[in-house]
């Protein structure tokens, strides 16, 4: 038999070195293992729940390296599970609550806003004409949320007297029965929750709570972060760079809605009639109540500040929460 030639042998060898050095040379990470990240949220209607159906069915966790799975709570199980440490990120994170789990030392921080507050009050009695008209009347509210607290911080600048209000409280999914079925003199919700509303029940009213020019005078400004996505400081420092990849996710979900707001509201609400789903086209088009703005806390501290100075007005804080609840890194 004839012997290899020196080149066979120099070619076999050359080849044994590549995959030996192959073997040692870790994978490109998108062939990488997606990173498993549970995040807890509030249930549907709410806002909290807007982004996790629009993500999870046009994989845009996976586009990002990660597996991401939503876990819903009720407000109040959602405050007690996620200060507890028990779920170490938030999507259905209220500046406020974000505030009041630093005040209990509590080390989290408001990683960025995904949309900017609005809340109302609706009513279907005709002697209810002004916010100021509830005392002495029924309001049924998720009262464990921080848009009901905002909502008393707006009714204390016009002049009420919550403490002459009757609170009864609901899980957010109920807020919707409650006004329909007109149980309550009035209710106190937000979005998605109010167009929802209005589709069944279009005669239903609003109340002028004087939000924008309230607010204008407390702050100076327009704008009002209101929710997003926080974390456990330990979690952050664990995972520094799963920060940006939550965020170039919740990015891509929010211009996802903006530019497919009718395949978008079919994922939000797959249940949902035909009248409802068209109301949310509508309100994603819009954006003018719903405020859906995603953007890094880092960009938007100084309105995070005024917000927790409107959380001390109405005795929901008692003292202003440190500057490190606020993700100071850009995010991009």
């Amino acid at each position: 038999m004839t012997k290899p030639s020196n080149f066979i042998k120099a070619a076999f060898g050359a080849a044994a070195v590549a995959l030996a050095l192959a073997a040692l040379t870790p994978a490109p990470a998108s062939a990488q293992a997606p990173a498993k990240v549970t995040i807890v949220v509030f249930g549907f209607p709410s806002l909290g729940a807007f982004m996790p159906p629009v993500i999870k069915a046009k994989k845009m966790d996976e586009a990002n390296g990660l597996d991401i799975e939503f876990v819903e709570r009720t407000p109040d199980a959602y405050t007690t599970q996620f200060n507890s440490g028990e779920f170490k990120l938030g999507g259905s994170a209220a500046v406020l609550t974000v505030g009041l789990a630093d005040a209990r030392g509590v080390k989290v921080k408001y990683l960025f806003n995904l949309f900017d507050f609005w809340g109302t009050i609706v009513t279907s009695r005709p002697e209810i004409k002004t916010v100021k008209d509830l005392e002495g009347k029924e309001l049924a509210a998720a009262s464990a949320t921080t848009n009901y607290v905002m909502s008393q911080f707006f009714a204390k600048q016009q002049g009420v007297d919550m403490a002459k209000v009757k609170v009864v409280n609901t899980a957010t999914p109920g807020l919707i029965g409650y006004a329909i079925a007109d149980r309550a003199d009035a209710v106190q919700l937000w979005e998605p929750a109010y167009t929802l509303l209005k589709s069944k029940k279009p005669d239903v009213r609003m109340l002028d709570t004087g939000l924008a020019a309230t607010w204008k005078k407390f702050a100076g400004g327009e704008r009002i972060p209101y929710l997003g996505v926080a974390a456990h400081t330990d979690w952050i420092e664990a995972n520094p760079a799963l920060v940006q990849k939550l965020y170039t996710t919740y990015k891509a979900a929010g211009e996802f809605i903006a530019k497919n707001p009718e395949e978008a509201a079919s994922l939000i609400a797959p249940k949902s009639t035909a009248d409802d789903r068209a109301a949310l086209v509508a309100l994603i088009k819009a954006n003018d109540r719903l405020g859906m703005s995603v953007i890094g806390a880092n960009e938007v501290s100084k309105q995070i500040e005024a917000v927790y100075k409107a959380g001390i007005d109405v005795g929901f804080l008692k003292v202003q929460p440190s500057n490190d609840t606020i993700y100071n890194k850009p995010l991009k």
